[in-house]
């Protein structure tokens, strides 16, 4: 969050959608009351280091990581917050003092803190458990406002794809080796992501509309949906019709992995190195795009979602609940979760990250994906994406950065795919080799990451620039790293 932004929100004082906490030495004993308001009603920020006189008193400096730890761990567990919910507080200094904003969204579930349910309004928060009127009325909110929470008592464990259960458990252990789903039946599992509900106004249960969408047979999901689809078109020399289609009508776990296959199939990798990994730009930026075009969209209306391969641009559409219109600025603006159950899911089988971090994310990397560019992002019934592209698709790229790639061209990649990076690798070059002299151009291509050719060329820079020298002959010899003067 700018500080611009912070100021803000100060200055407009207290209501139902901001909360003060002085905080000044630790967290305060009712912030999860106000967690757990904004969760259940409209969502909202609560500020911690501002009074309830709008005065900025800040966060003791030693103190801001203990409240932030705090912050993450209790919303992760049970006995704090349940469901627990992921959130991302982040400090702000105005004034040579530190605030910690924590943006909370509005849930598409009815959330307890120390077993006690709290609603929001202009007053604060308040303690709803013991009236089963205003209880009621909230998760009949919750159900009506969230398609995803639709309750299907028909739809049984057998319109579900087994193997997709074995697929979401390994995806689950690569990002947490001891993940609960683990040692969970296909049943618990699908509790346990809540895709199991009752309906408040019927009083039947059964699976939702989520857990159709992540785990459902074809033919389930056309049974539910008739007119689910997404439509990933290229359409580069005939721009009449297509030059290539995948017309997608499955899960949208592999919907995920076709579109990504699609995306691939069309649009050249380019590779950086970020944290002395190498990464694949195409993929971590596609990443992002297509999650959120599956995760965001509204799935109740009949407008196919679209992934569209043009010249210059990639474009994505699909419908959705607005909470504003016009263009989002990503330096400011509030991420709002249009089904927040799927994006859970997502999240725990890492091909989301936290809420919000899709726009920000995707600035960066298009940055290092087609430099100079910048994403729009258009808020609407119809949410869109443009994502400029250098002209070109796969079959005509110039680059060539794949490890399979010609040995002609592996130099000209790495130059112009790390241009941004450049300094951090041969950083890492230089350590490791203070470190071990002896190690081979294939070592230092297993530790960092590049091929070995990119390695050669680091090399050679370092050498013409007087900052490594090869002392012996190549089988047998060492570097030694010339310190600057």
């Amino acid at each position: 969050m700018t500080e611009t932004r912070l100021r803000d929100l100060i200055t407009q004082g207290e209501g139902t959608q901001v909360e003060f906490k002085a905080a000044s030495i630790g967290l305060n004993k009712d912030a999860f009351d106000s967690i757990c308001g904004f969760l259940n009603r409209s969502g909202g920020y609560l500020i911690l280091g501002v009074n309830d006189d709008k005065m900025i008193t800040g966060v003791q400096e030693s103190q801001v990581q203990n409240i932030l730890d705090n912050i993450i761990t209790s919303a992760n567990n049970p006995e704090r917050l349940n469901p627990p919910y992921y959130l991302s507080p982040e400090v702000v200094e105005i004034k040579g003092k530190k605030l910690i904003v924590v943006y909370v969204p509005e849930s598409s579930q009815v959330h307890t803190t120390r077993g006690k349910i709290f609603d929001r309004n202009q007053d604060g928060d308040f303690n709803i458990t013991k009236n089963s009127d205003l209880v009621a009325q909230l998760y009949l909110s919750k159900q009506n406002s969230y398609s995803e929470n639709q309750v299907f008592p028909f739809v049984q464990i057998s319109d579900f794809k087994p193997s997709l259960f074995d697929k979401v458990r390994n995806l689950a252990r690569s990002q947490q080796p001891t993940h609960p789903w683990l040692e969970m039946d296909n049943e618990e599992l699908l509790r346990s992501a809540g895709l199991f509900k009752r309906d408040m106004k019927t009083g039947k249960e059964g699976y939702t509309l989520a857990a159709v969408l992540l785990f459902g047979t074809d033919i389930c999901i056309q049974s539910v949906l008739p007119h689910y689809k997404t439509d990933a078109i290229l359409r580069i020399a005939n721009l009449d019709r297509y030059d290539d289609r995948d017309d997608v009508r499955t899960n949208i776990i592999e919907s995920y992995e076709r579109l990504m296959a699609f995306i691939a199939k069309h649009l050249p990798e380019k590779f950086t190195i970020i944290n002395g990994q190498r990464v694949n730009v195409r993929d971590h930026l596609f990443r992002e795009i297509i999650g959120n075009l599956l995760v965001h969209r509204e799935y109740t209306n009949p407008f196919p979602a679209k992934l569209i391969i043009e010249k210059n641009q990639v474009r994505t559409e699909n419908w959705n609940k607005p909470h504003g219109s016009g263009a989002i600025d990503p330096a400011n603006f509030s991420p709002y979760p249009k089904n927040p159950i799927i994006a859970k899911f997502f999240k725990e089988i890492g091909w989301v990250d936290e809420l919000g971090s899709g726009v920000r994310n995707t600035c960066r990397l298009l940055k290092l994906y087609t430099p100079g560019a910048v994403p729009t992002f258009t808020e609407g019934d119809v949410f869109k994406i443009v994502i400029p592209v250098e002209d070109g698709t796969i079959e005509d790229a110039s680059i060539i950065s794949s490890e399979e790639g010609s040995e002609e061209g592996s130099e000209e990649t790495v130059e112009e795919t790390v241009e941004e990076t450049v300094e951090e690798t041969v950083e890492e070059i230089i350590r490791l080799l203070k470190n071990k002299p002896n190690l081979t151009v294939k070592k230092l291509s297993e530790h960092i990451g590049l091929t070995r050719r990119g390695i050669e060329y680091h090399i050679a820079k370092l050498r013409k620039s007087g900052r490594l020298k090869r002392i012996g002959p190549n089988k047998g010899g060492y570097w030694q790293v010339v310190d600057e003067q």
